[in-house]
């Protein structure tokens, strides 16, 4: 017998499933989104950028290839829930090594199956991101969407040093001469590693909360600032850090995703949180400078004000879906960001010459 489990919306509605995962646990709670990936869940539930939130998958069925031990892009899941229209009771896949029910069990993640979820995705785009509680306890409904409404809302919440490294680290097996490169960890994914590594760079890995006197004292050739989850402009320890690194003149610099949105930030601008986020590996952006078009992979739930930014930054990339800012560039100082992620695991590949530009502007 399944178990059965409800999804409580702040809004009111109320979806009838099956737990699966950790099922003895009685309840999990975060802020309800959506991602369009149809591939890729074992990649999307260890993005640290999924923290504090339930991940709901438009594709009805999912867990037919199993989970592995290639595909991490961290540690461990991040997310708080997972929600499926159907989990595939068996699976097949010469890498898998258990369900993906048994790696949500193994990591406690509470997961619930079986319920419309292009009718949740219609409420969510309709209505915005919202909080939400699986629960499989025998509480009311009225007692779980009160617990629902007590949730924290992401605008205003710091979720990076709940998914940073909690020291600093090396990813050598590259020459002394190579590129070195300081990455700050705000939620990093392992394949943005693997692939500053792959372009030829030196990398040290460096906490959410490093100071500029900290990096200062490597000398780097470099900066890049990572992924991350929450609220960009809650993170103040990284927004004076890269104040500071903007400050210097000294160093290149390469943000991505809630990295683009932090040097925004240090450069003057604002941010604002999207009704329901872009989450996904089929996001178009136009190249402004080129005239191409790329398709992206993308999770976030902020965007940069463009209107709020200095006249010395130049806008680069534009999402086709809403116009929103995707990437720009300093006109005078080595300095450029995307919204997006261009080493899309998973996802298309033809945003990887961010990188090779990266290692260009080092020399």
């Amino acid at each position: 017998m399944k178990k059965q489990a409800r999804l409580v919306l702040e809004n009111g509605v109320i979806f009838q499933g099956n737990a699966f995962g950790a099922t003895e646990k009685l309840r999990t709670g975060g802020e309800v989104v959506f991602t369009t990936s149809i591939t890729g869940y074992q990649e999307i539930l260890t993005d640290p950028s999924y923290a504090g939130q339930i991940v709901t998958m438009t594709n009805p069925l999912i867990g037919n290839y199993g989970a592995n031990n290639e595909d991490l892009e961290s540690t461990k899941p991040f997310v708080s829930g997972f929600i499926v229209r159907e989990l595939a009771e068996e699976y097949s896949n010469w890498r898998s090594k258990e369900s993906i029910s048994q790696f949500l069990e193994s990591n406690d993640i509470l997961a619930i199956e079986g319920i419309d979820t292009r009718k949740l995705v219609r409420i969510l785009r309709t209505e915005g991101a919202l909080r939400g509680i699986i629960s499989t306890d025998d509480k009311t409904d009225l007692e779980l969407l009160e617990a629902t409404r007590k949730l924290p809302l992401m605008t205003g919440l710091d979720l990076t040093k709940g998914v940073t490294t909690s020291k600093s680290y090396e990813i050598n097996g590259l020459p002394e001469n190579a590129p070195h490169v300081v990455v700050i960890d705000y939620g990093i994914k392992q394949n943005i590693l693997h692939k500053l590594k792959d372009h030829g760079a030196r990398l040290t890995v460096m906490p959410s909360t490093t100071s500029f006197d900290e990096i200062a004292e490597l000398t780097p050739n470099g900066i890049f600032l990572s992924n991350g989850p929450g609220d960009p402009d809650a993170v103040k320890d990284g927004i004076e850090t890269v104040k500071q690194l903007v400050k210097s003149e000294k160093y290149p610099i390469f943000g991505i995703c809630l990295g683009n949105q932090l040097l925004s930030l240090a450069l003057g601008g604002e941010t604002y949180k999207l009704k329901f986020g872009h989450r996904g590996a089929n996001h178009p952006v136009k190249n402004l400078r080129t005239g191409k078009i790329e398709i992206t992979s993308q999770n976030h739930g902020f965007a940069v004000k463009w209107d709020t930014m200095p006249d010395s930054c130049e806008l680069t990339h534009l999402n086709l879906n809403d116009q929103t800012v995707e990437g720009f560039r300093h006109k005078e100082l080595p300095i450029f960001a995307v919204q997006y992620h261009p080493e899309a695991s998973p996802g298309p590949h033809e945003s990887d010459y961010l990188f090779g530009e990266f290692m260009e502007m080092m020399g």
